[in-house]
């Protein structure tokens, strides 16, 4: 009787804790001004609206992970007065959640407590969950900026699970589970 009790009560401290940790990474996004801009790479679209977010924010650095090849890139953020010294590429990532994975500790190094996520309206509910996932396990807070697409309806929440559950994995063992993939197709 009593270990059907416990059994109980395990699901509800661990949804608990989950509100608990989202709660208080969104009173740290409110409370931090954002010392950079992270754009998801995966659509041209992201980066053009990248740059004009960074001409309104001409102090902070833009991170972009896995965008478009370097010298389109580099071409983009020149023609919108973006010096080449604000630009951080990186191509490390194969998706999503590699793209927080492999810039996080980058993000810790150099100090940066808070950002400004970039990614399409579509996608930026994953985004979100990976986000509270991997730039959370440092202490990083993000506040999403949005990027209209002509795709009026987000991803399947499943969908934003399996990558959750993939960052749950990152931060255990410093895994992403990208490379099964890979070696399964």
């Amino acid at each position: 009787m009593r270990s059907r009790r416990a059994f109980r009560v395990w699901p509800l401290l661990i949804l608990a804790l989950a509100l608990f940790w989202v709660g208080q990474s969104q009173v740290k996004a409110h409370l931090r001004e954002p010392e950079a801009i992270l754009v998801l790479g995966g659509s041209t679209t992201r980066e053009h609206f990248a740059a004009e977010f960074a001409q309104e924010h001409p102090d902070l650095e833009i991170w972009v992970s896995s965008g478009s090849n370097p010298e389109y890139a580099e071409w983009l953020f020149q023609e919108a007065a973006i010096g080449r010294d604000r630009l951080r590429l990186d191509y490390q990532a194969v998706d999503t959640v590699t793209n927080f994975t492999t810039l996080v500790d980058d993000l810790e190094a150099a100090g940066i407590r808070s950002v400004y996520l970039i990614t399409s309206d579509y996608h930026m509910r994953r985004a979100v969950i990976i986000g509270q996932i991997v730039l959370g396990s440092r202490d990083i807070a993000f506040k999403p900026v949005v990027v209209p697409s002509n795709d009026p309806d987000p991803e399947p929440l499943l969908r934003g699970m399996r990558d959750g559950a993939r960052a749950l994995f990152w931060v255990f063992t410093g895994r992403t589970g990208s490379s099964l993939r890979q070696s399964v197709s």
